[in-house]
């Protein structure tokens, strides 16, 4: 049984789809469905049961599914403790956070990091926060500031560091000259910005349900710190986290909706839980407490 095929099982097992983990692994999706047949030959039953849209585990699969995991976390392991230079930490870490993130919570944490392990290098890589799981998942950063998911994936590791709370936002001004605050928003035909996806934008969605609104959508947006300025300009009200609010250079020109209720995101550090095990990944875990 290959260590790798079992990567690619795990894959699987998460997405759900031929073609996004032959795509992840960078194989094609026969390539893959032959290595998944080598697989359920050797156990003598099949693992998926397969239809055009996406594969399901049968009991075999979901049986092999933690024995999987803890086969390649002990291969890690045992890797890493046989290099010579096991006990001086040093290589690189691919790190993914958003824009915001990058300046509101990874100073502090990059900080302490480096003054433990300084012969670890860190690649940051920035972008729409929506993305951040899925970058761990296909491999494209070891390590992930992300918001955690009502269902998260069964081959993630998340570690809990802050809470982000959510606001409604409008202009000081909309268009007419009137400030929103104070007043009956008329739902109907008030022009929403909302994040495109992700975690804020489960949450706004679960806000829009319990008031029984009808969404009038202006404008879906990858990556929170555009709402922002997109409402200072008296586009519509939107949905942004209060972090990005506060680190905005037009927080000034918002204001937050008290009377309007979003829950909370729990933010946290993210990696691929047959990895936690890694010294670099394990050393920036545990940094966390």
């Amino acid at each position: 049984m290959d260590i790798k095929h079992l990567n690619y099982f795990l894959h699987l097992c998460d997405s759900r789809n031929f073609s996004k983990t032959a795509t992840a692994v960078h194989i094609s999706p026969s390539a893959l469905s032959r290595i998944i047949q080598r697989l359920e030959d050797e156990i003598g039953q099949a693992l998926f049961i397969r239809n055009n849209k996406a594969v399901t585990l049968t009991p075999a699969g979901e049986t092999l599914l933690p024995v999987a995991m803890q086969i390649v976390t002990e291969w890690q392991t045992i890797k890493t403790t046989l290099r010579d230079d096991a006990t001086l930490l040093k290589g690189k870490l691919t790190l993914f956070c958003s824009v915001t993130a990058s300046y509101s919570h990874l100073p502090d944490l990059l900080a302490r990091f480096r003054q433990q392990y300084p012969n670890i290098e860190i690649q940051l890589i920035t972008g729409d926060p929506a993305q951040a799981i899925e970058k761990v998942l296909d491999g494209s950063a070891d390590i992930a500031i992300a918001a955690k998911e009502d269902r998260m994936a069964t081959s993630l590791a998340f570690k809990p560091i802050d809470n982000v709370s959510l606001s409604v936002i409008a202009p000081k001004f909309n268009p007419t000259g009137t400030s929103f605050l104070g007043e009956q928003v008329d739902w109907a035909h008030t022009p929403l910005i909302l994040p495109e996806s992700g975690t804020a934008r489960t949450l706004a969605n679960q806000w829009l349900a319990a008031k029984h609104i009808r969404p009038n959508i202006y404008a879906q947006i990858s990556g929170h710190e555009a709402i922002v300025s997109m409402v200072a300009l008296g586009y519509g009200i939107g949905v942004a986290p209060d972090v990005v609010i506060d680190n905005s250079p037009v927080k000034e020109k918002v204001d937050r909706l008290k009377s309007e209720s979003i829950a909370a995101m729990e933010l946290g550090l993210c990696c691929l839980k047959n990895r936690a095990a890694e010294p670099l990944l394990k050393a920036m875990f545990e940094l966390v407490g």
